[in-house]
């Protein structure tokens, strides 16, 4: 597959195609979720109670970046679902915790299928081997974003040591 040449810098261009990435991936996994009646945020909030059943819907809410009800709703569609149940803590009556349903099984291995469909047709053209390598890129452009958030306001940012 041929690409367009990029005209401008990286400078002028990176950000712009990274949110433009972003947007249109976004875009797809909306329309490609829809096939199996969830969206792509029920769709994340079945995925992280996957990985961690049992957590606070509080720690859920920090976990995703979005606001309590929000949340709170996209919780009570996928209960409503039958996907998700709330049980209480035992020790705090005022605390839910998450856990996967049953129903919601199925449903998690067809979407793990969508997942795999969404990431070959984005990585099309593109071999194994420069795939793993711009995964790691942005591995560390993550991390380079992260350090610099946590630097106070007025500090340069580290530089770490980067060898090979």
């Amino acid at each position: 597959m041929e690409t367009m040449p990029m005209r401008g810098s990286v400078d002028m261009n990176f950000l712009f195609t990274l949110g433009e990435v972003q947007r249109l991936v976004r875009a797809y996994a909306d329309k490609q979720a829809a096939r199996y009646g969830i969206t792509r945020a029920q769709w994340a909030v079945l995925a992280k109670v996957e990985r961690s059943e049992g957590l606070k819907q509080s720690e859920l809410a920090e976990l995703m970046e979005m606001q309590p009800i929000t949340l709170t709703r996209l919780i009570d569609k996928l209960c409503d679902n039958g996907w998700i149940e709330r049980r209480g803590d035992a020790t705090d009556r005022r605390v839910n915790r998450l856990y996967l349903r049953k129903a919601a099984r199925p449903l998690l291995g067809k979407l793990g299928g969508l997942r795999s469909e969404l990431t070959a047709t984005a990585l099309e053209g593109i071999p194994p081997a420069d795939a793993h390598r711009l995964l790691a890129q942005l591995e560390s452009i993550k991390e380079n974003v992260r350090n610099a958030i946590q630097n106070s306001p007025g500090e340069p940012p580290r530089k770490e040591q980067r060898y090979g």
